[in-house]
């Protein structure tokens, strides 16, 4: 039987700040020697009290205007209770029943054919993360160098019904992260990470069957191939009169298969309940403007300008849009040609995307370290 697949995303992206969201402490993690980035805030000593770091709330905002959210004025921070060795104070500090952001959408292209589709997100939440656990033969490590760095959590509603879909709203995400400047987006080092929240909707009924949450996706390959296996999977239990049960799955990247870890726990064991040390954090809507007004333009709009004021073809001017520094350099040579009759936008897009990338490509460079001026590309 030909099911129809249901997919919702939780997608953590590591905001670039300094410090983390309640400490001073700096954020880096990556590469760092374990348990030298901590302090009696972050290690959940008794007696400390946390300080909302306001750059991550700015970029919070930031992101939540470029997903097409509501910016909420008022919001509060949460307690989620739960045990784990990575997380020393017993709980997180996170964002419940009234998180920054709202009601937003991104438009994804697939298959980059013009035709898109909207997927709406839920909400997008500021949070602290967690330490991280390395397991060595019977024993297990714990670095809290990553935990209370600050977390922005954005979750979709269940409008992706592919894999295809799900790689291509990933990728749009990092896109808009990268653009704003507020994550790298480096899905190798932990900087996104991705969960998938998946069930079939039976042909027959049109009931959406039971829910199974898969984590540990840690690459847009990992997320395409964990959601085509899963598919399959239940489909096949389904097909053989079988139930699917309510679990969390991991991706075993090296064997290619998705693997039981625990019975799903749903949000009312966390036991949410306001964060009693930090006060509800009311926003400035002048602020929140002056945040607006500052955005750069996005991926979506210089898309539509290329093609509509420069006559590019959607495939040439997504070629030049993938990276802002790109895009960048392409506006500046176009600026200093001037409308010149003999370089024209088109021939321009042509060398960037042609000759300039094969340089890069064959220097291992990026187009920031070209010493070729946008003057000395036009002559």
């Amino acid at each position: 039987m030909k099911y129809q697949p249901v997919i919702g995303m939780e997608v953590h992206v590591e905001l670039n700040t300094t410090s983390k969201m309640f400490c001073g402490c700096s954020a880096e993690f990556f590469g760092v020697a374990p348990n030298t980035n901590v302090c009696p805030v972050c290690l959940g000593m008794p007696g400390t009290l946390p300080v909302i770091n306001r750059r991550a709330v700015e970029y919070t905002i930031m992101t939540g205007l470029a997903l097409n959210c509501t910016i909420q004025p008022h919001n509060v921070f949460a307690r989620k209770n739960y045990f784990y060795p990575d997380l020393p104070k017993g709980y997180q500090i996170s964002q419940y029943e009234l998180p920054l952001c709202l009601d937003g959408y991104v438009d994804v292209d697939p298959d980059s054919s013009g035709q898109t589709k909207r997927i709406r997100v839920r909400r997008a939440h500021l949070e602290e993360d967690t330490g991280k656990l390395t397991h060595v033969n019977n024993h297990s490590l714990v670095d809290l160098n990553r935990a209370g760095v600050p977390l922005l959590e954005i979750v979709t509603e269940a409008d992706i019904s592919s894999a295809d879909e799900a790689y291509a709203y990933v990728s749009k995400l990092r896109q808009l992260v990268r653009y704003l400047g507020v994550s790298t987006g480096d899905m190798e080092k932990g900087a996104m990470r991705c969960e998938v929240n998946l069930s079939l909707t039976d042909p027959d009924t049109g009931e959406w069957g039971t829910k199974v949450e898969i984590k540990n996706l840690n690459s847009f390959r990992s997320v395409r191939n964990a959601i085509e296996y899963e598919i399959e999977r239940q489909s096949q239990v389904l097909d053989s009169g079988g139930r699917i049960e309510q679990v969390t799955m991991g991706w075993d990247e090296s064997r290619q298969v998705t693997v039981v870890q625990r019975t799903k726990e749903g949000d009312t064991g966390y036991r949410y309940f306001p964060e009693p040390d930090l006060p509800p954090l009311d926003l400035d809507p002048a602020w929140i403007e002056t945040i607006k007004a500052g955005l750069p333009e996005l991926p979506d709009a210089k898309v539509a300008r290329y093609t509509q004021s420069f006559g590019l073809t959607l495939k040439e001017a997504l070629v030049l849009v993938e990276d802002r520094t790109v895009a960048e350099y392409f506006d500046q040579v176009v600026s200093v040609a001037n409308g010149a009759e003999a370089v024209t936008p088109k021939l321009i897009s042509n060398w960037i995307s042609g000759e300039l990338f094969r340089l890069l490509s064959e220097t291992g460079t990026v187009i920031t370290a070209v010493s070729i001026q946008p003057a000395q590309f036009v002559e």
